[in-house]
């Protein structure tokens, strides 16, 4: 056993797998699924898993602050569309590729969720809620009238004409980045949720007076929360002008981004690391399916009627159904 101390409480919890041993399963799994993709080789499969990825990367930066702390941040749509307009701008004001804008995006996400937990330093509950679905609304309001990113017309994000080497072509490449964003995403989370950061996110989470009473800095905790959630965020947003060479207001600030961002984690569980990795995979698998197969209409209609299924049976999501069983 080991203790894990806050001010004023100590805590003790299970020994664990080592961060480090983490970080280098999650390098594994990631190559071996980078390895299989282009054993397939599809250019549908290159599409379908660079969705599925970029929902798991969303997932996961959101329970950081909504799962973790028990924030929820219904402006998830305005984090997401920061990084793909960064991108958008960065790219046209320095020519800059890619990888380069996603590190720019994390900076400008980072530093939106770091504005936004100051701003709402105070607001608990629907407050803090509402607070965010404000800043989405704000945040497109901006880009419709900002000419220089394209505006209410969009941009078109034209794609390199030279694969990096050994990808064949650029869907391949843009698939392997998100399977290395994925990885690095949900060992951030593991790593946050094993450390004292978590612990006293946690003790935010379920009764904020009493761990303040206790001598834990709620209020620091909730800004480096936001600041790392928002950076994550953006970062899941970033490759979507390359996906499909064109970003726009309404796409970008769509409602199954925010929809999706939050059904996920209940989904798949709050409480854990694994549950927002389950709740992507599954729940953005299945649309895809009835994408193909229905409608893209029905998309929103599946996560509605698997959210009202999973809070009425499983209300700590599949995660808890297996811990209940065991």
């Amino acid at each position: 056993m080991s203790d894990a101390t806050l001010p004023g409480v100590t805590l003790t919890a299970p020994r664990r797998m080592g961060h480090a041993a983490f970080w280098l399963a999650a390098a594994a799994v990631g190559l071996a699924v980078i390895l299989a993709l282009r054993g397939i080789g599809s250019e549908y499969v290159y599409f379908v898993s660079t969705i599925v990825l970029q929902y798991v990367v969303l997932a996961t930066a959101w329970n950081i602050l909504g799962g973790y702390a028990g924030y929820v941040n219904f402006g998830a749509a305005a984090f997401f569309a920061a990084g793909a307009y960064a991108t958008v701008a960065f790219g046209k004001a320095m020519g800059l590729g890619l990888l380069p804008c996603i590190g720019l995006a994390a900076v400008v996400g980072g530093a939106l969720g770091f504005g936004t937990g100051v701003l709402t330093l105070r607001l608990r509950g629907a407050y803090f809620a509402i607070a965010t679905l404000c800043l989405s609304v704000v945040l497109q309001t901006i880009v419709v009238n900002w000419s220089y990113v394209g505006g209410s017309r969009g941009a078109y994000v034209l794609r390199p004409r030279d694969v990096p080497w050994p990808f064949e072509t650029y869907s391949g490449f843009l698939c392997a980045v998100l399977v290395v964003l994925a990885a690095a995403s949900v060992a951030i989370a593991r790593t946050i949720e094993t450390s004292r950061l978590g612990l006293g996110l946690a003790a935010l989470r379920d009764d904020e007076q009493a761990a303040e009473a206790t001598g834990v800095p709620t209020l620091r905790l909730k800004l480096v929360a936001t600041t790392v959630s928002g950076a994550m965020m953006a970062v899941a947003g970033a490759p979507l002008p390359f996906i499909g060479s064109y970003v726009e207001p309404g796409s970008a600030f769509g409602l199954s981004y925010a929809v999706n961002a939050i059904a996920m984690p209940l989904i798949g569980g709050t409480s854990s690391w694994a549950g927002p990795l389950i709740g992507a995979v599954l729940l953005s698998s299945l649309q895809q399916a009835a994408t193909v197969t229905i409608s893209s209409a029905a998309n929103l209609l599946i996560v509605g009627v698997l959210l009202v299924v999973f809070v009425c049976a499983a209300p700590h999501g599949i995660i808890g159904l297996f811990r209940g069983r065991r």
